[in-house]
């Protein structure tokens, strides 16, 4: 069998830096022949002393690379660059900056001539970082460029700063668990990050987000303090209008106390709050606090302790959200002694979100396949991305299969061996029933 062209799709939303970093990668003498697929609408100007040969779709640069003019099917323009593969060794794909890319990557799994002769190697999707809440709160298709992507790139760092970067980072993270996120500027992205990319990798995202195996949690934040007398809890608006939090005594700031003392006031954080005012004081003890966040520029709440020690706060969410910090008595600023980011069991303002199961053991082949059939066919809409490494009874080799929306492929991957045989699935999409998920996931175990 031919060894299959692997393919990149570049994507982001308008004004993120998608044309900087294309001109970039037509213009620059990087040794690498790419061809380049830009579509109709892109604003890419090429220069006409680097076209050596043209016809009406696609030109041939003195650098290596061809450029494409997508102004028709896709899989045409794919179809005749296979007749040209001896020119180039890999493919670079733009969508526009308002396009979903799903059915850019649908393509490369329902075509079977497209399929047998393209590997999508990933989805670059570049973020305005000045810009970007504006497109995620207001466009579907930002968002979507979110949930595919294997790689982002977070342009234009320098316009803001690095407070605002990282929560817009820790935003993006939680939409897509599974994609590298990268800081750039001027869309000044080393090849290696845009390249070989080998689609979103399961052990990276658990690496990124190592909560994605813990159980939910009804608060996402916990930190340690040492308080001699009285602090202040000091925070500014944010996503939600209010703030709950609950104060726990501690023994060790280390992140084994920190676990065990949220499995201790798992209870308590659900049961019913006691609202607080701006100005009002919290203290240790079995209720859970209720800040109300009433549209000023700051809110102070007092931290009273009954005597010099240890003290956990347990939030509902990320004091970055609302530019939360720790205070003494001074107003000097206090040091967090330690601290965790739980898997809050609270839904975040945006629909799309990550999935990640797994499970020691083997899966039956049949069950799994019915299970993905039906689920598939009733939520594959919702499900942007999907990607499987799985041990099949009977099975030598693991099964590695991904999927965009309601397709989806696989194909025996490299031997088991010694290794432990396990099984790992994760989705990225809208509205996903983890909890669903899980159990069809285990439903297909073998035996």
């Amino acid at each position: 069998m031919t060894q299959q062209i692997p393919v990149t799709v570049l994507t982001g939303f308008l004004g993120s830096g998608k044309t900087t970093l294309l001109n970039r990668i037509l213009t620059e003498h990087h040794g690498q022949r790419i061809a380049v697929i830009e579509n109709e609408f892109g604003e890419i100007g090429v220069d006409q002393d680097l076209v050596i040969n043209a016809d009406e779709e696609i030109f041939e640069m003195n650098n290596g690379c061809i450029c494409c003019t997508v102004r028709g099917d896709l899989i045409r323009i794919l179809g005749n660059l296979v007749k040209r593969r001896d020119k180039f060794d890999r493919i670079l794909l733009e969508t526009t900056g308002l396009a979903d890319p799903g059915p850019v990557a649908q393509t490369f799994f329902v075509d079977d001539d497209t399929r047998d002769s393209f590997d999508l190697d990933g989805v670059i999707t570049l973020v305005d970082a000045k810009h970007a809440e504006l497109h995620l709160d207001d466009s579907d298709e930002a968002v979507s460029q979110i949930a595919f992507a294997d790689v982002i790139l977070i342009n234009k760092v320098d316009l803001v700063d690095d407070a605002a970067v990282d929560l817009l980072e820790r935003r993006l993270r939680s939409m897509n668990a599974m994609a590298r996120i990268e800081r750039v500027q001027m869309a000044d992205a080393p090849m290696e990050q845009v390249l070989n990319v080998g689609g979103f990798d399961l052990d990276r995202a658990l690496e990124l987000k190592p909560s994605f195996l813990e159980p939910e949690y009804p608060f996402e934040w916990g930190g340690v303090l040492q308080i001699d007398d009285k602090a202040v809890f000091r925070l500014r608006n944010g996503p939600d209008p209010v703030m709950s939090a609950v104060i726990e005594p501690m023994e060790a700031a280390t992140p084994e106390a920190l676990m065990a003392a949220a499995e201790r006031i798992y209870t308590r954080f659900s049961a019913e709050d006691r609202p607080l005012q701006p100005g009002d004081s919290m203290t240790p003890g079995e209720t859970r606090w209720t800040l109300t966040l009433t549209g000023a520029e700051r809110y102070d709440y007092a931290v009273e302790v009954p005597e010099p020690g240890l003290y956990a706060l347990f939030t509902e969410h990320l004091p970055e959200e609302f530019e939360a910090g720790f205070f003494d008595a001074g107003s000097a600023p206090m040091t967090v002694a330690a601290e965790h980011v739980f898997n809050p069991e609270h839904i975040h303002d945006d629909t799309v979100g990550s999935v990640a199961l797994q499970f020691e053991g083997e899966v039956d082949a049949g069950k799994l396949s019915a299970w993905l059939s039906r689920l598939l066919q009733t939520q594959g809409t919702d499900i942007f991305r999907m990607k499987g490494i799985v041990a099949v009874a009977g099975e030598a080799e693991r099964f590695v299969f991904q999927g965009v929306h309601m397709l989806f492929q696989g194909q025996p991957g490299d031997a088991w061996g010694d290794a432990e045989r396990s099984c790992r699935l994760v989705f990225i999409g809208r509205n996903l029933d983890e909890a669903a998920l899980d159990a069809g996931f285990r439903g297909c175990r073998a035996g």
